[in-house]
């Protein structure tokens, strides 16, 4: 007998403010988060602790509390992916022949002033450059950072938020040293 195909996953609406310069992008939003019905919401996850040393947005607080110092930050958060099948959490699971993308070219309408969009790990990357780039009639500058997923554990933390830092300062975002 066949196994049955993991059931459909599908993402959260984008953290959006109107006055958002940068979109930071993940792939798909793992079991912890998706259960939560929060971004990033894995205990180990360190995309929150990295956030709070750059922006005050720190897993201390609230998260709504997070969401308001991202938006005050002119940063919006999203996920390539709309839908996907996948086993557990890993990209690496996600199946492409079931990959679905987000409606970026109405992303981008609404906020044509975010001009740069930042990867939050390779499997976001790629899938951005595979399903989306092809039908944008202009690319923002696009950069990957190393993934702040439990499972990217090889890179030690300070060398992440240095990453980090770079990057938002790169994009115009005030950030903390």
């Amino acid at each position: 007998m066949p196994a049955t195909p993991p059931a459909p996953v599908r993402s959260f609406a984008p953290i959006e403010p109107p006055q958002a310069r940068v979109l930071i992008l993940g792939s798909m939003p793992g079991v912890a988060s998706l259960t939560a019905g929060r971004y990033y919401a894995h205990p180990q996850n360190r995309f929150w602790p990295i956030m709070g040393r750059l922006i005050g947005a720190g897993p201390e607080l609230a998260y709504e509390r997070r969401i308001e110092a991202l938006c005050a930050a002119g940063i919006a958060v999203w996920d390539v992916l709309a839908q996907c099948e996948r086993e557990g959490s890993l990209d690496s699971a996600i199946r492409d022949d079931t990959a679905v993308a987000n409606d970026f070219a109405g992303f981008f309408v609404r906020h044509p002033q975010v001009r740069t969009v930042l990867f939050n790990g390779a499997k976001a990357e790629q899938s951005f450059r595979r399903f989306v780039l092809p039908g944008l009639a202009a690319a923002p500058e696009l950069r990957r950072l190393p993934s702040t997923s439990p499972a990217n554990a090889s890179q030690a933390d300070a060398a992440k938020c240095s990453a980090w830092r770079e990057a938002l300062r790169d994009a115009g975002v005030a950030v903390r040293d």
